[in-house]
């Protein structure tokens, strides 16, 4: 009897310590995700700054310098306007089934992101304020994998896309009237040009 207990007891220890470590997973891919965009810059400033060159070389270094630099916010305000550009999706009330409105939206979101370079995307499942919180914690999670599934089957890479839930946690509108839960029910992408 005190040897099942035992057992028992590291069983419990081990289900507790596994579900810990899985649930910090997601936050510890989206830390890696930061950690790349900010070493990302920094690696390509040594190769534009050159010290060992002749006076004509320098200048022609520093004229190309002043074009990248003009360059660069060009490019930043083209990816602000590339993240505007994705829309959310909008599911029915207890459903992770995609809606034909949305395969539209979807196949608009996956045309733009195959032409544009994005290093990752986080798809977040949200639910109105309906039900208890574990399962729209789980619907969310479903609506977040069956879009994650759907841009998959329309050629965007797996291993940019990362889903996460959240459930009633985070609502689009406060309300408590059809309009806003309606609203509430989505599927957000999150996108890192």
């Amino acid at each position: 009897m005190k040897r099942n207990l035992t057992w028992m007891g590291i069983f419990v220890l081990l289900t507790f310590g596994l579900t810990f470590f899985t649930g910090c997973a997601e936050k510890k891919s989206v830390v890696t995700n930061d950690t790349i965009k900010t070493t990302a810059p920094a690696q390509t400033a040594p190769q534009t700054t050159e010290t060992s060159k002749p006076n004509d070389a320098a200048n022609l270094n520093t004229i190309n310098q002043n074009d990248t630099a003009r360059e660069q916010p060009a490019k930043v305000e083209k990816t602000a306007t590339a993240v505007d550009s994705i829309r959310d999706i909008n599911f029915d009330f207890d459903s992770s089934i995609i809606r034909p409105d949305a395969r539209e939206i979807l196949k608009v979101n996956a045309d733009f992101l195959l032409k544009n370079r994005i290093s990752s995307i986080v798809i977040e499942g949200h639910c109105d304020e309906r039900g208890t919180a574990e399962y729209n914690m789980a619907l969310g999670q479903k609506r977040a994998q069956e879009t994650k599934t759907y841009l998959i089957n329309l050629g965007i890479k797996e291993s940019i896309i990362r889903t996460i839930s959240y459930g009633e946690e985070r609502p689009l509108d406060p309300g408590n009237n059809e309009e806003a839960w309606a609203k509430n029910r989505r599927a957000h992408f999150d996108v890192t040009p």
